[in-house]
């Protein structure tokens, strides 16, 4: 698959499972999910204020018999924390696909932190967490990741590793 060969088919295979609702904080890594969504007539694509906003978007897509993925980049699982709680407690399905920073490659001291932490916080918060490293995980990836979430009603992250969105130059 092309290098971007992916990001496309992603989208294709998001919108051909029924997700209608892209909630996100612009984010380069995202940029071809962004930008298919705004140019979708079928799709809604809304941007936040902040990455929290994005769990709220899913329980209302839920609640309105539609489904909706939170697009972010890893610093904004830490924004999520206390709103992840409301996926367990009000039972409804979630699934977030995070661009990871703080990881292969990173040359952005200030982005380890919360780039390393993602994992560990968001299985603490109950979230299922699956990851892609190369352009051959991410299909299979996010099918797996749909069908547990929109079937199963679990809250997923699928995690697109440095490695696979390359590491930002500074």
């Amino acid at each position: 698959m092309a290098e971007s060969g992916w990001a496309d088919a992603l989208y294709d295979l998001l919108r051909a499972n029924g997700v209608t609702q892209f909630g996100y904080v612009p984010d380069a890594g995202h940029r071809v999910l962004i930008d298919r969504s705004l140019a979708d007539p079928d799709a809604h694509s809304i941007p936040l204020t902040t990455e929290e906003e994005g769990v709220a978007l899913a329980a209302g897509a839920d609640l309105g018999g539609q489904k909706a993925v939170l697009l972010m980049q890893s610093s904004g699982v830490g924004n999520c924390i206390n709103m992840l709680s409301l996926t367990a407690g009000c039972r409804f399905p979630f699934l977030t696909i995070v661009s990871m920073r703080g990881d292969f490659g990173e040359g952005n001291a200030w982005q380890f932190p919360m780039g390393q932490a993602v994992e560990p916080v968001l299985k603490a918060m109950g979230v299922v967490v699956l990851r892609c490293d190369g352009p051959q995980d991410v299909i299979p990836t996010a099918t797996a990741a749909l069908t547990m979430a929109f079937q199963s009603g679990q809250s997923v992250a699928i995690l697109l590793g440095q490695r696979l969105l390359g590491a930002k130059k500074f």
